[in-house]
């Protein structure tokens, strides 16, 4: 057993025993010889480079392992490889149409719309005939066309021979085109007796809803198939909904009864005249939509004809009109929607403005007669208004260039395009592609040159107001209003009672026909 003291370690007796230096002194010796590697080392060996970043965070150690994680997501950066650019495949080749109809009759489509799913396999040895047995003499059914569908088809797949399929598809094209018929009409059918199971069943009745106002049946008379048409009474008068705009002009709209696709109209309709937000709880909202009810009772909701709010003595009346073929809204007086100033003609920020500038090519001062855009070479340029191709092609230092001539004497000019889209005496629209962006002719980089003319002479494109109204004239002004009165006189709700305006502001309102 040995004890402890200050001069080493001693046995029981006291006798003097190796101290701890000369007991590690060899070990001492070979730590002196690697010297400052030793020395550094051990200090190296002390620091963590990947320290959990989830403890002790902003400490030094945190630091040290951010920058550890920054520096190996730096070495991945530098040793991926490039991207590499995917090589455009093979387009699929069109299938023949037995493929094609193989396909279609193995994909699960929806019953509902009369789709024929499944192939019909032929019996195996293991299937016995059945001995002659009695048929029904009449089948009913009902088939329904599906999207896409063949009204021949349809019948076909009910059962009806191809032949009589072919001949009620040209009675009922006298009455309606077929591709009139809707997808979802429902056709009831009744098929009579056949002679034997070697034929298709004749069909004796066909009787469908072909419109909204026609109901036809093709049915079977001495022995031959008669088209009969059936009229359904439409009353085509308007539905014409009234009510307080109180908190919510769309909740106290469609709390009166209203379609909310008429809502979403009603709403872009008056927003184009007038703030819907600035429109107070006070005021009265009027629109009025289109609406059939067939005497069987179905009811057909329309497009929105008329829009209007009064706020007092203020009120806002639009009805929608269609004009060279463009349908918009008109207010009372047969003023149009009004568009308003040139838009963008290409995505980017405007790099040099109009005016006296140092060319950065020629080296010395000269007019500059338009504004230029910084953009990515390539991007599509727009044309900024309504108008016609007046010059597509290469003009000088301008480039592949195109001119446009707007109404009113107004044109634009776009330059230094990479590629032309359009040809000189084309019409086009605000908004559609011109060109793209390119550094063609005198120009130190892609980018689009755009000025504007008033009467072919250069101007500065922020002095433009370029805005646009159709108006009514005339006889086309007096069939306008004659249409107006005729929707005001569409009897609306009856006005509502002191009790009856704070339920209507809080969303619950008449509704009338």
């Amino acid at each position: 057993m040995f004890q402890r003291s200050d001069q080493g370690f001693g046995a029981g007796g006291g006798v003097a025993a190796l101290s701890l230096d000369q007991a590690i002194g060899p070990i001492r010796v070979r730590r002196q010889k690697s010297g400052a590697f030793d020395r550094f080392g051990g200090r190296f060996s002390d620091i963590d480079l990947a320290p959990d970043l989830g403890h002790r965070v902003f400490s030094a150690d945190w630091f040290r392992g951010v920058a550890t994680l920054g520096g190996l997501l730096t070495a991945t950066w530098f040793l991926a490889p490039a991207a590499i650019t995917p090589i455009p495949g093979a387009a699929a080749a069109t299938i023949p149409q037995a493929q094609w109809e193989q396909a279609r009759s193995g994909a699960i489509s929806p019953l509902a719309l009369g789709a024929d799913t499944g192939r019909r396999m032929a019996a195996t040895d293991v299937v016995r005939p059945l001995t002659e047995t009695p048929e029904r003499p009449q089948l009913e059914l009902s088939a329904t066309v599906g999207q896409g569908d063949g009204f021949a088809r349809v019948l076909e797949r009910a059962g009806v021979s191809k032949g009589e399929a072919s001949q009620v598809g040209d009675l009922v094209s006298q009455a309606l085109p077929l591709s009139d018929i809707k997808s979802g009409t429902r056709m009831d059918i009744l098929l009579g007796r056949r002679p034997n199971k070697r034929v298709a069943r004749p069909l004796d009745r066909l009787a469908f809803r072909a419109r909204f106002d026609l109901k036809l049946s093709v049915e079977r008379m001495d022995g031959v198939l008669r088209l009969v048409r059936t009229p359904i009474a439409v009353d085509d008068t308007p539905l014409r909904i009234q009510g307080n705009v109180g908190s919510s002009l769309y909740r106290a709209a469609r709390a009166a009864g209203a379609p909310p696709k008429a809502i979403e109209a009603y709403l872009r309709a008056i927003g184009s005249r007038r703030s819907v937000s600035s429109i107070p709880s006070s005021a009265r909202f009027d629109l009025i939509v289109a609406h059939r009810r067939a005497e069987t009772g179905e009811v057909e909701v329309g497009e929105l004809l008329y829009a209007g709010v009064t706020d007092g003595a203020k009120s806002t009346r639009l009805m929608r009109w269609t004009m060279d073929g463009k349908s918009q809204w008109f207010d009372a007086d047969g003023a149009g929607e009004r568009h308003g100033s040139f838009a963008m003609p290409v995505s980017g920020r405007m790099s040099s403005g109009f005016g006296m500038r140092r060319h950065p090519i020629l080296g010395y001062s000269r007019m500059h007669k338009g504004q230029d855009f910084a953009a990515r070479h390539g991007q599509p340029i727009y044309a900024v208004a309504d108008g016609t191709v007046a010059v597509a092609g290469r003009n000088a230092g301008y480039g592949n260039f195109v001119r446009i001539s707007h109404a009113g004497g107004l044109g634009t000019g776009y330059a230094h395009m990479s590629r032309i889209a359009v040809r000189g005496g084309a019409r086009v629209r605000q908004g559609q592609v011109i060109g793209y962006v390119g550094s063609t002719g005198l120009s130190t980089g892609p980018h689009l040159h755009w000025e504007v003319y008033r009467n072919g002479v250069a101007v500065n494109p922020r002095s433009i107001s370029f805005v646009t109204q159709a108006r009514l004239s005339g006889g086309e002004l007096s069939q306008f209003r004659s249409r107006l009165n005729s929707l005001m006189a569409v009897r609306g709700a009856v006005p509502a009672a002191p009790a009856q305006q704070q339920q209507a502001a809080s969303g619950r309102d008449t509704r009338a026909r």
